[in-house]
């Protein structure tokens, strides 16, 4: 069995659900209180023992790359008026020279399609794929949870939360088979299926590992869901000849490619940092007493 060393971060999206704000700045680099969210992928695909960096690009998106280069001038600039604990964080942050790659999407043709792009700089091992619109919030990261299965079962895994058994057509929901470890056997995966015929209420949250034989399914450039290559249908593919395994997040992932979800997102990490918390609290206290009472007014 292979270690997972390499991850596949797919940035080429156009964040079309937070226009204006995305029309200059990509989605990716919208904040989560001071960090950009693309930042949290990275700490959490690092977290998990990844090595190298695979960032999955499109137009206009050199922001991100700017991002993880060094910046010597700010640097310099925050030496001279001593700014130590500034200069500290930007150090904390900066990826060592060597472990990150960029790779260009040219056309948006699908999450597959994206993954397949990456195809040559992850070469012939298994790798994972964090989707950076997925923010993990917990003790530690939901890649994690992966790795760890991983290292027990081998073959496949995805990462997966419960929903309300009522909303299971909102998300991917996976067939569960026999428990294995913390995790079990994927028996199948199906699209936003109707409540009654759900195999389970456990859905995918954005987290992958999978076997370098995906990309010859890819390859084949066969085409789903809003005429795109999608990644799921490869992973059905990959499945009648590979296990695929489901490893439950014991965290909570917040979809920030979402409205709602970037907000909640904020306000979880704001309440979880004790250098804010006490001064984001009480104004939000204030606010939800507010909007209750007007609530029972109206």
């Amino acid at each position: 069995m292979h270690k997972v060393k390499k991850a596949v971060i797919p940035v080429a999206g156009l964040g079309t659900r937070f226009l204006p704000a995305t029309k200059s700045t990509p989605k990716e680099m919208l904040t989560i209180v001071d960090r950009p969210v693309v930042q949290y992928a990275v700490d959490e695909a690092l977290e998990a023992g990844i090595e190298h960096i695979i960032f999955v690009t499109g137009r206009a998106k050199g922001s991100i790359e700017d991002y993880f280069d060094l910046q010597p001038e700010l640097s310099e600039t925050l030496r001279r008026a001593g700014k130590t604990a500034r200069l500290a964080e930007l150090d904390a942050v900066q990826l060592p020279a060597g472990i990150v790659s960029f790779t260009r999407q040219q056309s948006p043709e699908g999450l597959g399609h994206a993954v397949w792009c990456a195809r040559h700089l992850v070469g012939d091992e298994p790798f994972a794929v964090l989707l950076p619109d997925m923010v993990s919030f917990g003790e530690k990261g939901c890649l994690s949870a992966a790795t760890e299965l991983y290292a027990e079962a081998g073959g496949n895994v995805i990462t997966v939360e419960q929903c309300d058994p009522a909303l299971t057509h909102k998300y991917g929901i996976v067939g569960k088979g026999r428990q294995l470890g913390a995790g079990f056997e994927v028996t199948g995966m199906v699209e936003k299926p109707d409540p009654a015929e759900a195999p389970s209420n456990s859905y995918i949250n954005g987290r992958y590992i999978l076997q370098p034989e995906i990309f010859e399914i890819l390859d084949r450039g066969e085409r789903g869901a809003g005429n795109e290559i999608q990644l799921t249908d490869a992973m059905l593919r990959l499945m009648e000849t590979q296990p695929f395994h489901a490893a439950p997040f014991a965290g909570r992932m917040y979809d920030c490619g979402s409205k709602e979800g970037f907000v909640q997102a904020n306000v979880a990490f704001a309440l979880a940092r004790d250098d804010i918390r006490d001064d984001v609290l009480e104004p939000i206290r204030n606010l939800l007493s507010g909007h209750a009472a007007r609530s029972r007014a109206a």
